[in-house]
């Protein structure tokens, strides 16, 4: 049984906490429970949450694990006390892997665990990171990072994607498949999607443009002229593209565009389907087009997503 630890500290974010519910449903849809799960704290007993919640600890001590997972904070500017970094700056020699969700990154890197390694936090914390900690390599624009033994994921729910990733390397992929449907959880995401969509930004007040982009979500694997999408907003093509432009702060062809990369990003990290078939699928015609603005989005070709992926 691998014995998995939660570290918590004073103001601790307790949405970070949800990482422990994909273990436990693995414990309970599994043969043989895989997992022993603790709750580790600096002094044990009671620990406030920012919610202002208790939690009930176990105090640090000599044990060791399997898996260290420190839990995320949204206090602003946060610090850790010299017994906290001091059990994480060993963590290395207690564990097996050790992980970070969300701010939880901050404690790693000051424990001295990121130096020079491939590392993620929620968006919002990145450049303070990467400004306090220069020889850590922030990538802010992902859901998680796997860097050999060190974990880290983004903030709010993409922990629970780390820790669905960690249920398949542990104990495979149909029972992190098992564990994802028990929570309600449409499909595990991999680690290198975005961490925000920009569709997700675009929230028009007009009905008339909402009908449209959904119409162009509906429609993809077309040719989706301003004319057709003035249409499906009935409109004309005039009065469409200033009352579009208005709404989104974008042109129509720009955000095609950003749904079809978005689409085919997640398409081609599934592994499901050949590149060709992605491009057809959501627009782009053909494989050459669709690899020109995979590198003007994400510097990168289709081909290396995949491959980052499948790692």
């Amino acid at each position: 049984m691998r014995r998995i630890g939660f570290i918590a500290f004073p103001d601790f974010q307790v949405l970070s906490l949800s990482t422990l519910s994909v273990f436990e449903c693995a414990n309970m849809l599994a043969r043989e429970p895989p997992y022993d799960l603790h709750v580790l704290s600096e002094t044990g007993g009671p620990i406030r949450t920012s919610s202002g919640v208790t939690l009930e600890t176990e105090a640090f001590d000599q044990t060791d694990f399997d898996t260290l997972i420190v839990l995320g904070t949204l206090v602003a500017k946060p610090t850790f006390s010299p017994g906290l970094l001091e059990y994480v700056r060993n963590a290395p020699t207690k564990a097996r892997r050790i992980a970070s969700i969300c701010t939880g990154a901050l404690v790693l890197a000051e424990a001295g665990l990121l130096d020079g390694r491939r590392v993620t936090t929620h968006w919002a914390y990145a450049r303070d990171l990467q400004e306090r900690f220069p020889t850590v390599k922030v990538e802010e624009d992902r859901i998680f990072i796997i860097d050999d033994s060190v974990w880290s994921s983004a903030g709010c729910t993409a922990c629970v994607d780390l820790a669905l990733a960690m249920v398949e390397k542990d104990a495979g992929r149909e029972l992190a498949r098992l564990v994802a449907k028990d929570l309600v959880v449409y499909h595990r995401r991999a680690g290198g999607q975005s961490q925000y969509s920009a569709l997700l930004e675009l929230e028009p007040k007009s009905d008339r443009i909402q009908s449209a982009l959904d119409y162009a979500r509906r429609n993809l694997h077309t040719t989706l002229t301003v004319e057709r999408l003035a249409e499906a907003a009935h409109l004309s093509p005039r009065q469409f593209s200033r009352a579009f432009q208005e709404a989104t702060g974008q042109s129509p062809a720009k955000v095609v565009e950003n749904m079809r990369i978005e689409t085919a990003r997640v398409m081609v990290e599934d592994g499901r389907h050949s590149i060709d078939v992605i491009a057809r699928e959501v627009g782009f015609g053909d494989r050459n087009r669709m690899r020109r603005a995979f590198i003007r989005r994400f510097g990168q070709p289709p081909r290396e997503l995949r491959r980052e992926a499948r790692a």
